[in-house]
Formats: C-alpha cells, sequence, structure tokens
C-alpha cells in the first residue's frame, strides 16, 4: 500500500543513516571484512533464516524476534551476518519491514552478507544492485549474485569498491554438478566451468576489490581447485553443519596465510546449527573455536614451510611486505598471469605489470608505504632528498615522501623534487622543481627499469644540479637479461647498479613472484602459474 511503502522507506533511511558521512568506509569490501575479521578473531558468519518451522507462528514479527535473539546472542562472535531475503519475501510486504528492522540492528562496522542470489542485465540489474546496496534502498555491505549471464550483468554491483559481491561459483547442493562442474574445451581454458568463473573473478572482476565467491564446504576438491584460480579471493562457504560439511578439510582446501600472518580468506555462514541450540552463543563461541584451531593449523604449516626456505638461507624467501605487495598489485589487475604476454623484447612472459592501473587516491597512498617499506628495509637507504624523475616518478616521489613523512615509518621529512620536461622560461624557470639537490644525498624513485634510460636521464640531471645519487627505487625488477645473447648475462637494473655504483631496491622481483607462489608465504596459485614462472626465470632470469 503507499502507507507502507512511505513507512518502509522512513525505516531505510533510518537505518542507513546510522552510517554518517565521516563514518562511511575508505576501505574496499575486502579490506572492511578483514578488518571486521580481525577485531573479533573470527571467521563465522552467522545466518539469520527464520524458517516457518522454527518460528512460534507463521509472521514477519516472529521472523524480526527469531533474528534479534541471534544477533544480541552472537555479536561477539560473529564476523559477518547473512540474512535470506527469501525468509522475509515470504511474509510479503510485512516482511520486507521486517528485514529492514534486522538489518537495523546490525552495527554499522559489521558486514551484512545479504543472501538474494540476483542476476540480471541492464537497468534491471541496475535496479537489483541499488535495492539490496544503495542507501534508496537495503543499503547492505555486501549481496550474493548469480554470475552466469556475464560481465554486464555483474557491472551494476561491482562499481562501488565498499559494496561487496559475492558470485555464485560451485554451490553446496548436490545438484550444482548438473551445470558447475561440466568440463570446459581447451581453446576456452579447460577446467570446469566454476573455476572458469573463479579466474574470472580473480583477474577481470576484481578490480575494486570487492568480489568474493560463494563455494560450498561440502566439496572442498572443488574448493581447493576454486582457491587455486583465485588465489587472494574471499570465498563464503556454506553446507558446515546441517548439510554436513567437513570443517576442517574446508579450511585446509580454502585458506590462505596473508602478508600479515593470519590464515584467512573463507567465510563460513552458519545458520540452524547456531539457531537451535538452546544456547546460541556457546554455540558461535563453540564453531568460532573450531574455525581458529584449523586457522592455526594452517598458519603453523605455512609457518614451518616458510621458516625452512629461510633457515636454508634460500635468496628466493619472501618477505611479508613483498607478499602483501604482490597481493595488493593483483588485486588492482596491476600483477597479472593470465597470459602469456608479448613483450617489447619478442618474449612471452607468463605475468605483466602495469604501475598505470595504481591509478585511484587508495591505491597510490597503499604503492606509496610499500615504496616506503622498500626503503626501509634493512640495510636502510641513505638519503635526504627523494626525485621523481617526470613523468611517472613525479607522483611517486611526492606520494613517497608523505609516507615516509607518517609517524609509521618515523616522521622523517625528506625533501621532495622532480624535472620538467620542458625548460620553463618564466616565474622560477629551468627544469627543476622542488627542493634543491646541491650537496644532497638523492633517491631515484621510478616504477620499474626497462633499459634504464629515463634512470640515466635523471643521474645526469641530478648530477648537473650538483647532487649525488645515493640509490633507486622501484617498484618491480623483472630480474631478466637483456634481449642482446652477446651482452653481459645482467640486467637493466644490474647495469645500473654496475655503471653508477649506487644500490637500486625494488618492492618485489621475479625472485620473489617464485617465491610468493610456490608457497613461501601462500601455498594458493592458478594452476601451472609457479610453473611458468619458473621456467621463465630459468630461462630468461639473472637471479
Amino acid at each position: 500500500s503507499p502507507f507502507f511503502g512511505y513507512f518502509s522507506s522512513l525505516r531505510i533511511k533510518e537505518h542507513n543513516s546510522q552510517v554518517t558521512s565521516t563514518d562511511r568506509p575508505t576501505m574496499n569490501f575486502s579490506e572492511q571484512l578483514q578488518a571486521r575479521v580481525d577485531a573479533v578473531d573470527s571467521l563465522l558468519c552467522v545466518g539469520l533464516d527464520p524458517h516457518v518451522g522454527e518460528l512460534p507462528e507463521p509472521t514477519a514479527a516472529a521472523a524480526v524476534a527469531f533474528c534479534k535473539r541471534l544477533v544480541e546472542a552472537t555479536l561477539p562472535y560473529a564476523a559477518a551476518y547473512k540474512p535470506n531475503m527469501a525468509f522475509f519475501e515470504r511474509f510479503g510486504a510485512a516482511g520486507h519491514e521486517a528485514l529492514v528492522e534486522v538489518l537495523a540492528m546490525v552495527p554499522p562496522d559489521v558486514p551484512v552478507v545479504l543472501d538474494a542470489k540476483r542476476g540480471d542485465i541492464g537497468s534491471t540489474s541496475e535496479a537489483y544492485a541499488e535495492a539490496c546496496l544503495g542507501s534508496a534502498g537495503l543499503g547492505c555491505s555486501s549481496v550474493t549474485v548469480n554470475p552466469y549471464m556475464g560481465t554486464d550483468s555483474l557491472e551494476p554491483f561491482l562499481k562501488d569498491p565498499s559494496k561487496g559481491c559475492w558470485l555464485l561459483c560451485k554451490t553446496s547442493n548436490p545438484g550444482s554438478n548438473d551445470l558447475q562442474a561440466l568440463p570446459l574445451a581447451e581453446p576456452a581454458g579447460g577446467g570446469a566451468v566454476y573455476e572458469r568463473v573463479a579466474s574470472l573473478a580473480s583477474s577481470k572482476w576484481n578490480g575494486n576489490g570487492n568480489v568474493g565467491l560463494v563455494v560450498g564446504a561440502t566439496d572442498t576438491k572443488a574448493m581447493a581447485r576454486v582457491r587455486a584460480q583465485a588465489p587472494g579471493l574471499w570465498v563464503l562457504a556454506p553446507g558446515v553443519g546441517f548439510q554436513g560439511g567437513d570443517l576442517a578439510a574446508a579450511c585446509d582446501a580454502g585458506l590462505f596465510v596473508n602478508a600479515a600472518g593470519k590464515a584467512t580468506g573463507v567465510l563460513f555462514p552458519v545458520s540452524r546449527g547456531i539457531s537451535k541450540s538452546a544456547d546460541p552463543a556457546a554455540a558461535a563461541l563453540g564453531l568460532r573455536d573450531q574455525i581458529n584451531a584449523a586457522r592455526a593449523a594452517k598458519h603453523a604449516s605455512q609457518a614451518q614451510a616458510g621458516q625452512a626456505k629461510r633457515q636454508k638461507g634460500d635468496p628466493d624467501a619472501v618477505a611479508p611486505y613483498q607478499a602483501k605487495f604482490i597481493e595488493f598489485a593483483m588485486s588492482r589487475q596491476v600483477l597479472r598471469f593470465d597470459g602469456p604476454f608479448t613483450l617489447k623484447s619478442g618474449r612471452k612472459s607468463p605475468y605483466f605489470f602495469n604501475a598505470g592501473l595504481f591509478s585511484t587516491g587508495a591505491a597510490v597512498a597503499g604503492l606509496a608505504r610499500f615504496y616506503a617499506e622498500a626503503v626501509s628495509a634493512a640495510p636502510a637507504l641513505d638519503f635526504e632528498v627523494i626525485f621523481g624523475p617526470a613523468y611517472k616518478g613525479i607522483p611517486l616521489a611526492t606520494a613517497l615522501g608523505m609516507a615516509l613523512a607518517s609517524p609509521d615509518f618515523g616522521s622523517k621529512d625528506y625533501g621532495v623534487a622532480y624535472n620538467r620536461k620542458e625548460a620553463k622560461d618564466h616565474g622560477e624557470g629551468g627544469t627543476l622543481v622542488g627542493a634543491s639537490l646541491a650537496g644532497k644525498k638523492v633517491l631515484l624513485v621510478d616504477d620499474v627499469i626497462s633499459a634504464g634510460t629515463a634512470i640515466r636521464e635523471a643521474v645526469a640531471l641530478v648530477k648537473a644540479q650538483g647532487g649525488v645519487v645515493a640509490g633507486v627505487v622501484i617498484a618491480l625488477d623483472r630480474q631478466e637479461r637483456g634481449p642482446d645473447a652477446s651482452a653481459p648475462r645482467e640486467s637493466a637494473v644490474m647495469s645500473v647498479e654496475r655503471e653508477f655504483g649506487c644500490p637500486v631496491r625494488s618492492i618485489a622481483g621475479l625472485s620473489n613472484l617464485t617465491a610468493y607462489f610456490a608457497g613461501a608465504v601462500s601455498s594458493t596459485a592458478a594452476p601451472g602459474t609457479g610453473e611458468a614462472i619458473a621456467a621463465y626465470r630459468k630461462e630468461y632470469g639473472v637471479c
């Protein structure tokens, strides 16, 4: 009725207004979820499924009371809540109002997974996204979506990085094998249909860091294959409890150890295993502790593997910040492994790095912190001014200076300078902008060193201004020899170090990629990726 529509819109606005403009998340959805997981030390997602059979009477009011009891009992142990829309929609308009009331019970910092399984195209998909995620709709933090209509059907759900999109991949029901497990021909990439969904989710759809996959805990072999295709994506794994999923096996197959040293990446929704308990709080606590025991076992096995490599003095051991940088670059599609990619030299590379895709404020700020980590790693580089060669080096030098000035890196206030490509004939004139280089130790910043031309030009400029190049820092070192087989077997970075006698530091290099995919920090890798990188390194590498 018109009256209900007006009343319900007021309730929705009241719910959405609980998050003020200053509280609205600046993190993407995956980061928000990890923050909540860390805050409560839990991967438990509490399902809010008011089955009529569990209610004292078949009414929307009874559904609200049912959910209220669960939220109040489980809040200290819940990483997220997952209301299933079907159990509310069955009550018609009153059910919609009940869902709004239940959503208002969940604190703004606790993610909500709206189990709606939406999917359509064009304006219909846009309307679904607004209804589920938008401020004029339910305003949930995330929603489950059917991806089988393709990229254009998902775009409305993906455009806001702070809102999550859980894609149905390999669901927990027995009938999922009828379609999702069908094999694909080699021209389509091989593997099963659900593996293709996982691959697309990781390589194409997760540009905003807000995509997760729904994979049933009832099929741990499929879970492992999905994790291989999507190493860094969150997985929502229903099926533990009444559907008979093996929690320990699902944890072993799906969890990964992130760069912070935490076993994470799988959210376990449980509904009836908690709601049917006489003590929902105790049931939730018990489930959280079972999951955490499996997390601890996963972390221990990964830590032992990494420690063994370090004790052997393995040069491929990867530092935590380097592993985190690799994950960060993959999440932004800066670092891709869905090639092969033909390089300018004609080589077929299994990976591609495009720093230009660090193209938002948050991305550049995050990148700057990784540069700061590399600069500060022992032995720390000794310099007084940061210089960014035009043009790519300009924002990098500025952002690095800001990162190093933060308390996290000792609040060190370095000078920042850069050059113009064209000399200015008015104002201050010349090509140099910013801090003076005269008599200063200067750190050059760039994204990569290919032929080394830009760095050589920057070194000449610094020297002409009376400065001394103290070092160079770049994002990625390909660590491969030049295309001229008759030239010395050295990389472009090695040539710069030899020619100018200064150290070149990178956030990560080919050896770190090898270590990452070999399992020094993370055992998750797309099938064949680690082998392809190792083979490429063996043929062209200098490390």
